[in-house]
């Protein structure tokens, strides 16, 4: 699950110490809510009757987890309530992977394991490139911006005529896609964000490494999703 970024047209450059509190609390953050989802998953894989319910409803128990997220991003910087929406949407997509998750491992033994650290490895990268270049990548939010809309629609049509081959290419312009939003992504906490902007900065990076470990997920597997 992806969102676009908004493109500023003006950049705000931040003093070094807003830099490094914003830095510091979004990826204290971002940690915390992937040992949350880490932890949700878990305990998910543990209840069959909860995995069940989540595989007959997918749609409806989506809805549980666009929710808080929603809810997080609206209360913008009103604390602790940020926290604690953002900390209900992790614990709820966990808990919505779950079924996905098994199915994959059950196809390939081992491929979770592979998959995020790949992702780790990949994010790690991409993180420190945007924030040590020089460049501006303001134009990257709306080029993959763009990207990931057309990237939607071909996974709605591919759901219906159900190709193969197509769900391999998806996955990797998906990867793709994702890996520039990244980079975009970590380029606006670098310059646009405030410090108390932290919560939004951190959900952008995550639902960037999430969709990044699920598309990786799915190369890894050869395409397969059955």
């Amino acid at each position: 699950m992806g969102v676009s970024s908004t493109v500023a047209t003006t950049t705000v450059v931040r003093t070094g110490v807003e830099r490094a509190t914003l830095v510091r609390r979004s990826y204290s953050l971002l940690f915390a809510g992937i040992l949350v989802t880490m932890a949700s998953v878990a305990f998910a894989r543990t209840q069959p009757a909860l995995v069940s319910l989540v595989s007959a409803h997918p749609f409806l128990t989506f809805l549980g987890v666009i929710a808080p997220l929603y809810a997080a991003l609206s209360v913008g910087r009103s604390f602790p309530a940020n926290i604690g929406l953002f900390g209900l949407f992790t614990v709820a997509e966990g808990i919505w992977l779950t079924p996905f998750l098994l199915m994959y491992e059950r196809m390939q033994p081992g491929v979770l394991t592979q998959a995020g650290a790949l992702t780790l490895g990949t994010f790690g990268t991409l993180t420190a490139y945007a924030f040590y270049s020089k460049r501006d990548f303001s134009a990257w939010g709306s080029f993959f911006g763009v990207g990931l809309f057309v990237l939607l629609g071909t996974m709605l049509l591919n759901a219906f005529f159900g190709s193969g081959r197509a769900d391999l290419w998806i996955a990797a312009v998906g990867l793709l896609v994702f890996s520039g939003l990244t980079v975009y992504r970590t380029w606006t906490i670098r310059n646009l964000f405030g410090p108390e902007d932290y919560v939004p900065a951190t959900i952008s990076l995550y639902l960037s490494l999430l969709n990044m470990f699920l598309f990786m997920l799915q190369l890894l597997s050869g395409g397969r999703r059955r």
